[in-house]
């Protein structure tokens, strides 16, 4: 049994005891100890334990006698490894399944596009719950556009409406979550004389402001600095923070809501072993108003108290530089979503943004996602994105920018002539720097190609890699194909 994030084994291990006891159940994930995850490993191996639920790796524990693969919320980009060994655990659990002629199970409220797309086809089985568990009603939901909010004076990261909900639901001793996918206090500074703004000296990116510590970070290699009040190239003192992260949600809450109890749950706050499980019986058990988080508070959780969940921001996800932005938006707001009104209480969402007619946000509205997929699909069909043809990227990466470049163009050209060679349906897009072009000191190029990836595509670019690396360059290549992130 496969769960997207390590916040959610607790829950998932607490209901699975409720229904088969504790000696048949064994976890693995990587925030147990060396030791912890040795025993888990020998129980599981001896046979002792017959039920393993965990985060993506556990999809290799030695089973014996398999008979049953389930992986909930089977849309989440974690279960992609981005490290090496690169794998994807639902394609590992698919081969496993195929192998040992077992069922397979993905379960989602708002499924992958492709895996919905291979439902439809009859690749798959298509099984529908038409009702949410324990009956309870959909919550009503809200948008709110931040433009009026503006114009009508309110700079505050809270709308007028979700601030009378938050109220009412102290009132009535009622919980609230508060999502923002973005952590930290501020997400950059600049200088308002010279517009210098204070970047990451290994990635090209700029530090996040984290007002706890009184430090800028880099939330891609971890590098961190004192905070800067004087400009390094103008020497200003008009230093000006810009962007919000849940740092700042929770200091603006705060204040605005000072008899409110607060809890934050990010990446910051969960670093320490079993803090997640921590942070998560808190809110439910000591009644915390109010808890403010990042992704990790959207997904398969389950608070009976909670009545109202507020979107901070909508737009984070949809403007990044991916074709499944709008499909990763309309997921994350539905998941959200899903967070309110899960007992006999009613819910209501609030869900703040720019872009109120974009179809992601007004589909999550309905939460309807027959409509969502048919919009997306229809997109999809017209660019040629997947399902309807694979994106495979090359990734080139060294310390050398005109080694990295060269490498770049060479790959391109190469693969360039074997495709004129051989029948494939792939069209090459000519090397460019990546989004962020520089990470932990590495300069980053990719090259991109949309088709249909099979043996034929697979040899050949394993062909031109092996040419490459005979030059004996140190640049490092990878190629992922539908990668769960084009950045």
């Amino acid at each position: 049994m496969l769960v997207p994030e390590i916040s959610l084994t607790p829950q998932m291990v607490d209901r699975f005891i409720a229904r088969f006891g504790q000696d048949q159940i064994a976890v693995l994930h990587s925030k147990l100890s060396v030791g912890e995850r040795y025993d888990q490993w020998q129980r599981i191996k001896k046979n002792e334990a017959k039920i393993v639920i965990g985060a993506r790796s556990a999809i290799f524990a030695p089973v014996k006698n398999l008979g049953l693969i389930i992986i909930d919320e089977e849309h989440d980009d974690s279960y992609k490894s981005e490290m090496t060994p690169r794998y994807h655990a639902k394609e590992v659990a698919r081969r496993i399944a195929k192998t040992k002629n077992i069922p397979f199970i993905l379960g989602s409220a708002t499924p992958d596009l492709t895996s919905f797309y291979k439902a439809n086809a009859n690749q798959t089985t298509l099984l529908t719950l038409t009702k949410r568990a324990n009956h309870s009603n959909l919550p009503k939901v809200e948008i709110v556009d931040l433009r009026e909010e503006l114009a009508n004076g309110n700079k505050t990261m809270i709308s007028r409406s979700l601030y009378e909900k938050i109220q009412k639901n102290l009132k009535n001793k009622h919980q609230t979550i508060l999502f923002l996918n973005r952590r930290g206090f501020s997400t950059f500074i600049m200088c308002r004389d010279c517009g210098h703004t204070v970047k990451c000296k290994n990635c090209n990116i700029t530090l996040t402001y984290h007002m706890k510590e009184n430090k800028l970070k880099c939330h891609y290699c971890g590098y961190e600095q004192e905070n800067v009040t004087v400009c390094p190239e103008c020497g200003s003192h008009k230093i000006k923070y810009f962007g919000t992260g849940t740092q700042k949600l929770e200091a603006q809450i705060q204040k605005i809501f000072p008899e409110a109890t607060t809890i934050r749950m990010d990446v910051d706050t969960v670093s320490k072993k079993n803090s997640h499980e921590e942070i998560l019986n808190r809110f439910k058990e000591k009644n915390v108003d109010i808890l403010i988080g990042t992704q990790m508070v959207v997904k398969g959780h389950h608070f009976p108290n909670v009545t109202l969940v507020g979107v901070i921001a909508a737009d984070g996800s949809l403007n990044i530089d991916d074709y499944r932005a709008s499909e990763k938006t309309f997921q994350i707001l539905t998941q959200v979503a899903g967070r309110a009104g899960r007992e006999n209480l009613e819910g209501s969402v609030v869900i703040q943004t720019y872009n109120p007619d974009h179809f992601s946000i007004e589909c999550a509205k309905k939460q309807d996602y027959d409509e969502f997929y048919q919009i997306e699909q229809n997109l999809r069909k017209q660019l040629k994105y997947p399902p309807f043809c694979d994106i495979i990227v090359v990734g080139i990466s060294g310390e050398k920018e005109e080694e990295v470049k060269q490498v770049s163009q060479d790959v391109y050209v190469k693969l360039k002539e074997k495709n004129t060679k051989v029948e494939t349906d792939l069209v090459l897009y000519s090397p460019r720097p990546a989004p962020i072009d520089k990470i932990k000191n590495k300069y980053r190029y990719r090259l991109i190609m949309k088709g249909t990836f099979n043996d034929i595509v697979n040899n050949m670019i394993q062909e031109v890699l092996e040419e490459v690396y005979k030059t004996g360059n140190k640049t490092r290549i990878v190629v992922d194909v539908n990668p769960s992130s084009m950045m």
